[in-house]
């Protein structure tokens, strides 16, 4: 008899538990009025991603995105050059892949590759940035480019 409370009560942590973490999930990719202002707006400066050391060299043109960088994304810091490159990696991969089946996916979205080898070190700054553009990219347009939620 105890054996089957015992169990009864662990089961009933284990759904509790399930619960809250798919409600916290829900919430991490809540998009706030803020955010949603953001996307739509037409305001906004180009980000050019750049390293003069490797010649690389990105400009977003998306309006929204300058501000969304410098309020809503996580600061210069919060990640580490190692994690930005090795989702940089697969991000890339995954937005290639969609701009060379354009039949598949919206050509107006995925419209030029990107030049990203992981044998170069294109430096914090060109990574951080790149990734929080996957990050808004995705979120703005409601895109998936892996296995990972794109959340702030």
């Amino acid at each position: 008899m105890k054996k089957n409370i015992l169990q009864g009560l662990v089961l009933a942590v284990l759904l509790v538990g399930l619960l809250v973490s798919c409600t916290a999930q829900k919430e991490a990719l809540a998009i706030t009025d803020e955010e949603k202002a953001l996307f739509e707006s037409e305001e906004g400066e180009q980000v050019e991603i750049s390293n003069e050391e490797t010649e690389y060299e990105i400009i977003i043109i998306d309006p929204g995105f300058f501000n969304w960088l410098n309020s809503i994304a996580r600061p210069e810091g919060y990640y580490s050059q190692h994690f930005l490159e090795n989702r940089n990696q697969l991000l890339v991969i995954n937005w290639n892949q969609r701009v060379l089946q354009p039949q598949q996916f919206d050509s107006n979205l995925y419209m030029l590759q990107i030049d990203y080898d992981p044998n170069i070190d294109y430096g914090y700054e060109v990574n951080y940035k790149l990734y929080n553009y996957f990050i808004y990219f995705q979120r703005k347009y409601n895109q998936r480019l892996g296995p990972f939620i794109p959340r702030i």
